[in-house]
């Protein structure tokens, strides 16, 4: 009990720096009345929304009504956030940035996974490094996880995107274009990652996000309207989060076909995808926002982000970070 006690009371000044309109007063133990629009993307890491929609884990936490959305690209998940449209949404990393940078009144208030190999640049015959993609058609969604993953790769080999030759498409089309020879390469991720390489045996990897952990990673972003009117549905949202990482631990299996389910795929097909993704409890966020992710992980993601040209302007990382809501909804979990 002492070593937990020190490692929250550690945190406090740093929880401190963020005391802002909703950090003034206590943030409630029960959510606001109302719903709460949430945009995702079909990919794997945010799965245990799905987990827990499935389980009744929102209603059961005082959210009877959280109204999911699927946006198939990155585009469109940007557009909603930026109209209003949605009230949070979990983003890769780079996207909170983009977003914050354009001047959408956002916050990070939680770190939900981090992919490995679950972000990949694939190629088919004929190409077996990325030295190899020099003047080749690279299929990939522009503004997304790929395109900062194919930018970091080709620098990492004394490349730009301009010794390629780009061919913007969504993720579920890139994946596509390399198994009808539409592109001899392409960047995507799970689940069509593992759906490319099912249809095409022929399809190898050639670089993943494992190169450099945390640069591919996933963020839940909230409207700072919202975190200053309904800070107890954003904690409640986030125990319900814990609540699936808890779910999916015992039953990994169960869990894993409600996620596969919802990408319309099956689990049999996504195994090797799922151990490409490690998804964070709250704990492990909370001390991710405080420590790692916060001092340097985000500006790791930055520095990435600018290289590819996707930062319209400059971004404040740290007001950008608040953990206050993980800190409020996290189980007094003993350090590992």
């Amino acid at each position: 009990m002492k070593e937990r006690g020190r490692a929250r009371g550690a945190v406090l000044a740093v929880l401190l720096a963020w005391a802002g309109p909703a950090g003034a007063q206590a943030i409630p133990a029960h959510p606001e009345a109302g719903s709460f629009r949430m945009g995702i993307q079909p990919w794997l890491g945010y799965g245990l929304w799905h987990v827990a929609a499935a389980k009744g884990l929102f209603r059961a936490g005082g959210l009877p009504d959280v109204e999911i959305e699927t946006f198939a690209q990155d585009r469109e998940i940007k557009e909603a956030l930026t109209d209003g449209r949605l009230d949070g949404a979990s983003v890769a990393t780079h996207t909170a940035l983009v977003l914050a940078a354009a001047g959408v009144p956002i916050r990070i208030v939680a770190l939900l996974d981090v992919s490995m190999t679950a972000d990949a640049i694939i190629a088919g015959p004929g190409i077996g490094t990325v030295a190899d993609l020099r003047g080749k058609a690279v299929a990939y969604e522009e503004g997304s996880t790929s395109h900062m993953l194919l930018s970091y790769a080709l620098a990492r080999n004394g490349m730009s995107l301009a010794d390629i030759v780009s061919v913007p498409m969504p993720a579920l089309d890139a994946a596509t274009a390399v198994t009808v020879d539409r592109t001899p390469a392409a960047v995507t991720y799970e689940p069509y990652l593992s759906l490319a390489r099912l249809v095409d045996p022929r399809v190898k990897v050639l670089y993943t996000a494992a190169e450099d952990p945390g640069l591919i990673s996933d963020v839940f972003v909230v409207r700072r309207e919202v975190l200053e009117r309904r800070p107890g549905q954003v904690t409640a949202l986030l125990r319900a989060w814990q609540a699936a990482h808890d779910d999916y631990e015992k039953d990994m299996a169960g869990g894993r076909a409600i996620i596969a389910r919802a990408v319309q795929a099956t689990p049999e097909r996504l195994s090797s995808a799922f151990d490409g993704i490690t998804f964070y409890s709250l704990p492990d966020s909370e001390a991710q926002l405080t420590g790692a992710f916060a001092q340097h992980v985000i500006a790791d993601v930055e520095k990435a982000a600018r290289a590819a040209g996707l930062l319209p302007g400059d971004v404040d990382t740290a007001g950008l970070i608040d953990p206050r809501f993980v800190a409020a909804a996290a189980p007094e979990t003993p350090v590992r």
